[in-house]
């Protein structure tokens, strides 16, 4: 995500030249155009594009589960560990079938630690160093008679110039019980509070890095790409029902804002708190685009307290902030709403069919192509391109929720993603092109498609898409 940019002008251009203009200008300086003299621009308005008729009488939704506050989301798993070079890192034999049991000494034998009287001193179980004599413990002292040998180290794994030592194979079974997880590399040392094995030292892959969640409906699928140190975007993906009962399916894409605090948990807490907003305001009978609008103010209402817990020492700091962009698919009604430049798509089943963009972007490239100075090639070219105009955040502008709706009169689906993706196909054709052509009944199948496609590119940025299959309501049923 870009940084954002500096404040606009209110007017934009000049009204006399249509020259751009900068915060603070009182003059064109292309025409000398007194700007104080111009009249105020009207405010932006989020004008439905299908009347909402309110309000519904619907009988009141059921207590909201508190629980349903947090996105829920796949863990990456235990994947394999690799090294700098790329190379599978080598796994380290572990025994599970406990330490072996101590022989029972011989009558008369000499007790451990000394004479008979001495019962007390234990017998060393920490590990031993292979390279010592057999004949001696790991402080070099003689090994009494009768004491059972340790049990050998296994082999020594290698990692690059440097040998690791064995570990002691009964750390293993001591399981979870300290609370930490076990390296998912060489599946032996602990992981400590930095993320990394105490053995071998691999970095632990997080949970965000790689997300992926299919419901019946819909799918989505979030990768950190390659070049980022962590994940900053989000989604949250659900289903509830209309008050006559029929489906309605949900995905909500954050993209964090990099040049700003905290960008990771601003996105999740916009996906979590637009996510409720809406499957509590559609059982209610809200209708979608109005619920689409008060899900976005919500989700804006999220990022903005995480501006009130920032720190001391990062108050000089641009305020936690990201893009959201969703969608709703239910009652034969397709819903779009977004703030900032994540991007939503329609791709129809039937490829001779046109797809379309369903969203504009809150952008500088999206202003200069608006505007007429530039046209869309020379604009995204330019490295202002991604600048944002919107977003979600304490210090955004001012809060403009977009919201659209369409009435699709084929089955097709809908493409719900940050700029991860689309950077690597732009264009309502180019996106239709990598979709592949059953992404309607295999959704997940779908979205991990055009995931790689963004990680086969070059993978610049984290990569985030929701898949929302959209099918003609049958006969009768109701609508939204």
């Amino acid at each position: 995500m870009s940084l954002k940019p500096k404040q606009p002008h209110p007017l934009g251009t000049c009204p006399e030249c249509a020259e751009p203009l900068e915060s603070g200008d009182r003059f064109c300086g292309a025409c000398g155009y007194d700007l104080s003299a111009a009249p105020e621009p009207e405010p932006a308005t989020d004008r439905p594009t299908v009347p909402i008729s309110l309000p519904v009488d619907w009988p009141e939704a059921p207590p909201r589960d508190p629980g349903s506050l947090t996105t829920a989301t796949q863990h990456a798993g235990e994947l394999p560990g690799t090294d700098s070079g790329g190379r599978d890192l080598p796994t380290v034999p572990v025994r599970t079938d406990g330490p072996p049991e101590p022989a029972a000494a011989p009558p008369g034998a000499t007790p451990p630690g000394g004479g008979a009287g001495n019962t007390g001193a234990a017998v060393p179980t920490g590990p031993v160093d292979p390279a010592a004599s057999p004949a001696t413990s790991p402080a070099g002292n003689a090994r009494p008679t009768g004491t059972p040998a340790p049990p050998p180290a296994e082999p020594s794994a290698t990692d690059g110039d440097f040998t690791l030592a064995a570990p002691d194979p009964r750390a293993a079974l001591q399981g979870e019980a300290d609370g930490r997880k076990l390296c998912v590399a060489c599946r032996t040392g602990r992981v400590d509070r930095d993320g990394y094995c105490e053995h071998c030292g691999h970095a632990q892959p997080r949970e965000r890095d790689h997300m992926e969640e299919e419901l019946s409906s819909v799918a989505a699928v979030s990768d950190r790409g390659l070049r980022h140190h962590r994940n900053e975007d989000a989604f949250a993906v659900s289903s509830t029902a209309l008050p006559d009962g029929s489906p309605a399916t949900l995905a909500i894409v954050c993209d964090g804002v990099s040049s700003a605090t905290r960008p990771d948990e601003a996105s999740a807490a916009a996906a979590a708190a637009a996510d409720a907003a809406l499957r509590t305001a559609l059982p209610r009978g809200t209708h979608p685009q109005q619920a689409m609008h008060e899900a976005i103010v919500a989700a804006a209402e999220a990022v903005n307290s995480l501006a009130e817990e920032t720190v001391k020492e990062r108050e000089h700091q641009n305020s936690p902030a990201c893009t959201i962009v969703g969608s709703i698919v239910a009652g034969g009604l397709l819903v779009v709403g977004w703030v900032g430049d994540s991007r939503a798509y329609w791709v129809p089943d039937d490829r001779t069919s046109p797809p379309a963009r369903l969203t504009e972007d809150d952008s500088w490239a999206a202003q200069m192509v608006a505007a007429g100075l530039m046209n869309e090639a020379e604009a995204y070219a330019d490295e202002r391109a991604h600048a944002i105009t919107g977003w979600l955040g304490a210090d955004a502008y001012e809060l403009e929720p977009h919201t659209a709706s369409f009435k699709p009169d084929r089955p097709g689906v809908v493409v719900v993603c940050t700029d991860g993706l689309w950077n690597y196909a732009e264009g309502a054709e180019d996106m239709a092109r990598v979709v592949p052509p059953d992404a309607a009944g295999r959704p997940l199948h779908g979205a991990q498609v055009l995931v790689g496609h963004a990680l086969d590119g070059g993978g610049h940025d984290n990569v985030t898409v929701a898949l929302l299959p959209f099918t003609l309501p049958s006969a009768g049923a109701g609508s939204a």
